[in-house]
């Protein structure tokens, strides 16, 4: 008998079918006994009832443990009262492996004690949500600039040079020919991509070396880069927006099921519509000055000012037209005032701060040239 998932059930309503999986939860009454079973796409609701299954396969029951492994075989009926809808009408029970000791107990754990067995607690109903949720973010990132004519470029994790300020580099010895470091960015290969084919993307793992334990830093995360030959400031805050309603729009269409395992509100991820509201810095320092915050115009926001920012939405905002002093060196300045980079950031709401940050960038050679001269960065990294 062919195998099949607990996502395709809806396909076999009245057949008998075999699924493999692990044991989720299990429950007894009396002549009747409950199997709940899980296989990486959902749960099932496995009945066995006495006397319509052997009686050494009806007691096998006592045997299984949280996370057992085995392979079901039985008819399938829609049940809108049943975990996940759909049960099945066990008739035959085939145990592979009795799990012993499985650590994690239908009670609350500490997060330390999950992180040390993060491996097992992959399997718990919230873990697995979010990276499934995860997964439909980068179908959907890949989907946006695919269908954009944007080619996709993999830079390499080893560069010889800092892309986003030296202080969080990390660093190892590459053979014989000196220092290497763990890319901050794939944006300076991308800008020679864009050179060749107009629009390209990088999207790939990216390093940091903050020793910081907030919800805003990591040492490794995934980045996605666009590099767009001939665009402006407004172009890179209209791709921006356009971006983030095509992801949040696919997560909505497809994992709400997952969503609302993890209890999320989605009021603001409906929200997420172009066109997002767009203000200038300076206009964002008058917000945290109304709000009675003692912020000096020309210093970078802070976490607790980019979230009383952003509460003044109802969804992401752009804020546009930084100091040049706290962007980086390779971002154009305004022709309208120098003091100012035509950069942009998309702050989320709910506090979850900056998501995005993009810019112009600067097109003029002998200008790129003084200004890695003048943030003391090797020239020859540069090239």
């Amino acid at each position: 008998m062919a195998r099949i998932y607990i996502e395709d059930l809806q396909h076999h309503i009245g057949e008998e079918v075999q699924i493999s999986g692990w044991i989720y939860n299990k429950r007894s009454s009396g002549k009747i006994r409950f199997l709940v079973v899980r296989d990486g796409t959902g749960i099932l609701q496995c009945v066995m009832v006495k006397g319509m299954i052997s009686e050494e396969k009806f007691s096998s029951f006592d045997t299984l443990t949280q996370e057992s492994s085995l392979s079901v075989t039985g008819k399938i009926k829609k049940d809108d009262r049943a975990p996940g809808g759909y049960e099945m009408e066990i008739s035959n029970i085939e145990i592979i492996q009795i799990a012993k000791d499985y650590p994690i107990t239908p009670k609350e754990h500490g997060v330390d004690f999950l992180m040390d067995i993060r491996h097992l607690w992959l399997r718990s109903s919230r873990q697995h949500a979010i990276l499934r949720v995860r997964h439909q973010i980068i179908k959907a990132i890949r989907e946006f600039f695919d269908n954009r004519g944007f080619v996709l470029m993999d830079a390499p994790i080893f560069t010889p040079a800092a892309c986003e300020g030296t202080s969080t580099l990390f660093e190892t010895d590459y053979f014989d020919l000196g220092k290497a470091y763990l890319t901050q960015s794939g944006q300076l290969y991308a800008e020679a991509g864009a050179m060749a084919h107009g629009k390209v993307y990088v999207f790939g793992p990216t390093f940091r070396a903050e020793k910081s334990k907030t919800r805003r830093h990591l040492t490794e995360f995934w980045m996605v880069e666009p590099e767009v030959a001939f665009a402006d400031l407004n172009d890179n805050m209209a791709l921006a927006e356009e971006f983030l309603e095509h992801i949040v729009t696919s997560v909505l269409k497809h994992r709400a099921a997952e969503l609302k395992v993890l209890e999320r509100n989605v009021k603001f991820l409906e929200n997420v519509k172009k066109p997002l509201p767009k203000i200038s810095y300076s206009e964002a320092v008058e917000i945290l000055h109304k709000k009675g915050i003692n912020f000096e115009w020309g210093n970078d926001f802070g976490g607790t000012d980019e979230t009383v920012i952003s509460e003044q939405f109802d969804r992401p905002v752009i804020v546009h037209r930084y100091p040049t002093k706290v962007k980086a060196f390779y971002m154009k300045r305004d022709p309208q005032n120098a003091e100012l980079a035509l950069a942009m950031d998309v702050l989320a709401p709910e506090g979850y701060g900056e998501i995005i940050g993009g810019s112009q960038r600067e097109d003029d050679y002998d200008v790129l040239l003084s200004r890695i001269k003048e943030h003391n960065l090797p020239q020859s990294a540069f090239e």
